[in-house]
């Protein structure tokens, strides 16, 4: 079992905790390919948060953009962050946002190491 703190030491609390969930039963070959896979994927709160930020200085949506939701980044894209109501609601949930996008990405990556392995 590897331990998640010496694999990856840039993760955070729930983040962390569930990425260690989804490397318990994996070798540790298995776990640093997908450390190494993660960490290319994964989406820093602190990225999602700057870019945010953006959307109140000239475009708004590009961190929606940046998690994959395009329906939501034209939408804030044509609207001004729908009057910047929502790129507010984002900037307090920036976090939230990109817990939420790196979980999508670590389950997809954990089936992924886990079918090769087979």
């Amino acid at each position: 079992m590897a331990n998640i703190l010496q694999i990856m030491p840039y993760l955070e609390g729930d983040e962390m905790i569930f990425v260690q969930g989804l490397i318990k039963d994996m070798s540790d070959n298995q776990a640093l390919l997908f450390a190494n896979a993660y960490s290319s994927r994964r989406k820093d709160p602190q990225l999602i948060l700057l870019t945010a930020c953006v959307g109140f200085i000239c475009v708004a949506g590009v961190h929606r953009f940046l998690l994959g939701h395009i329906g939501m980044g034209l939408l804030y894209l044509f609207t001004g962050g729908l009057c910047a109501i929502g790129t507010i609601v984002d900037l307090v949930n920036h976090r939230k946002l990109a817990f939420e996008y790196n979980q999508r990405a670590a389950q997809e990556l954990a089936i992924l190491v886990r079918s090769s392995a087979q």
